[in-house]
């Protein structure tokens, strides 16, 4: 009988709150930015909440759940709404990354509070726990490191074009099917988790030296 550690249960928990979660937030916030900057199309389409079945893509969350990356069910922004349609659209793009970015930074005070709760009280349960904020933490970083990644449909490409000309944008869209098709060939065929885990890592480092301050405080809580 097939049976998993409890480790890889908590893995799959922490990309359940991911998903049901994070992905919410991601798409909330590509929505709440562009409709703040004078687009309304997500509103009309009832994205700004945060009801999860209003972002969940499917296939996109299933790829979450088995790979531990994916993505939500994109929002659709109107870049003629937009008073400047490039910046605009380069900054509702962002906008998800960064809500990624702020569940990591989130996440990353609770392990700490978790992890010194441990260090003072090492039991099984509390292990697990800080364990699966470790998780977290990670996946969120994971999913903003890849979605910046300048290639259609990424968040990443909207960014880039900010930085382009119409030229370049007429090029990058003249091929973008083949652009696509070359990035999930380097995605399965795993080329990019080098480079990908190498940014993985440096943010997750710099979210421990960003949160400092908070270690302190758990070692005085704590009395460690």
């Amino acid at each position: 009988m097939f049976r998993m550690s409890v480790e890889t249960v908590l893995k799959y928990g922490a990309r359940l709150m991911v998903i049901f979660m994070v992905i919410p937030l991601h798409e909330f916030a590509h929505a709440w930015s562009a409709n703040k900057m004078g687009d309304t199309t997500p509103k009309y389409q009832n994205r700004l909440n945060l009801n999860p079945f209003r972002h969940i893509d499917p296939i996109g969350g299933l790829m979450i759940f088995l790979c531990g990356f994916g993505w939500g069910r994109p929002v659709q922004v109107n870049p003629n709404n937009f008073k400047k349609p490039r910046k605009g659209m380069a900054l509702s793009a962002a906008a998800g990354p960064i809500a990624n970015l702020i569940a990591a930074y989130l996440g990353m005070l609770l392990y700490k509070m978790l992890l010194y709760a441990f260090l003072k009280n090492q039991t099984e349960g509390l292990f697990w726990v800080t364990l699966l904020f470790e998780y977290f933490v990670t996946i969120n970083i994971g999913l903003a490191v890849f979605n910046l990644i300048p290639i259609p449909p990424l968040d990443g490409s909207s960014i880039l074009r900010y930085f382009t000309s119409y030229k370049v944008d007429r090029k990058i869209q003249q091929y973008s099917f083949y652009i696509m098709i070359g990035f999930v060939v380097l995605v399965f065929s795993g080329l990019l988790d080098g480079p990908l885990g190498w940014i993985d890592d440096k943010v997750f480092w710099l979210m421990d030296k960003l949160t400092f301050w908070a270690d302190p405080i758990m070692k005085s809580i704590f009395k460690i």
